[in-house]
């Protein structure tokens, strides 16, 4: 067994704490490489935030549980050679959907993982949890559960209609699972097709306009649950200046529309303390890559367009961190 301890990580609990407190969210970024990595690690410490590595099960199947868990090190070191000397970094599972995967994580380095048993019955979802947190719990590792299912698609968890947690049911369910953060349902959706043009309005340049975040049910939650963590997934907002520039070089996107950014803003003055960010760095390096290939057809370097790709994306995350969840300084 390899505890996250040995690795330089951390877990979620003190952040969380500090984020509620101090009304904003841990950036909760994907990756599955090592330019991705390295993304995150220079935008956390040029801005001094906290910042949660996430890797998804198909983030493993791709890239190799052991490698991620080494890049995740490797993250802890290259901060330190940036000059944070003790960095906050967390390697977090993202949508683990089975005991066996959350075990698997903790056993190899993980300080946080999330069992997403959202889209069982009720009383299944909380046995699953509460047997993921007794496990996990032994090794201080922090543990986050869903309830309420977002739509969209990303990597393998695919929902088509979203449902909204429930404030009458998180007191029992956080309760009986002892889980430390709580990933709730009031409108976010996974992917860059978060809503279909009918769910949403047109602004007076055609460009769609997504419905607003259920902040009602958000603020019942906090009622029933006051100062808990809570999580915010498919939180990416999509933004229209790649979305442009990737149809420009040849992609085809349509009717790719996110979360607005002030929306997420508002959401980290509240209890929401983890926001997760996948797509829009997924669009982040397709574009650079994609106007790179356009504009320079004769280079054929892997690092002469994932350099670029690596820098774009650092000023994404850099403007999420300072503008949108409001970590900057918090580290």
């Amino acid at each position: 067994m390899v505890s996250y301890k040995e690795l330089g990580l951390v877990n979620t609990r003190e952040m969380f704490k500090r984020a509620v407190a101090g009304g904003y969210a841990i950036p909760a970024f994907n990756f599955n490489t090592m330019e991705q990595m390295q993304a995150i690690v220079m935008a956390a410490v040029e801005t001094k935030s906290p910042v949660i590595m996430q890797v998804s099960k198909g983030a493993r199947n791709y890239a190799n549980g052991t490698i991620l868990r080494n890049l995740a090190k490797g993250a802890v070191e290259y901060a330190k050679e940036l000059g944070c000397e003790h960095p906050e970094i967390v390697l977090h599972l993202d949508h683990g959907d089975s005991f066996e995967l959350c075990k698997e994580c903790i056993d190899n380095g993980f300080s946080s993982v999330m069992i997403d048993g959202s889209s069982l019955p009720y009383e299944e979802n909380v046995a699953l949890a509460k047997k993921v947190v007794e496990y996990a719990h032994k090794y201080d590792v922090t543990v986050e559960g869903e309830l309420g299912v977002l739509a969209g698609v990303e990597d393998e968890v695919v929902a088509e209609a979203s449902h909204y947690t429930q404030p009458a049911e998180v007191i029992d369910f956080v309760s009986r699972t002892g889980v430390d953060s709580l990933a709730i349902s009031i409108g976010t959706s996974h992917g860059a097709n978060k809503f279909t043009p009918d769910q949403c309005t047109r602004d007076a340049n055609g460009i769609l306009i997504p419905p607003p975040l259920r902040f009602d049910i958000l603020k019942e939650i906090e009622k029933q649950l006051p100062g808990f963590p809570i999580v915010l997934h498919g939180s990416s907002s999509v933004p229209q200046e790649y979305v442009a520039t990737i149809n420009k070089f040849g992609g085809k996107l349509k009717d790719a529309v996110g979360i607005p950014e002030e929306q997420l803003r508002e959401a980290a003055k509240s209890a929401v303390c983890k926001i997760n960010i996948d797509s829009d760095g997924r669009l982040a390096m397709t574009a650079a890559v994609r106007q790179f290939f356009v504009e320079q057809p004769e280079k054929f370097d892997p690092r002469q367009y994932l350099g670029p790709a690596r820098e774009e994306l650092k000023k994404l995350y850099t403007h999420k961190v300072v503008n949108v969840l409001g970590s900057a300084g918090k580290a």
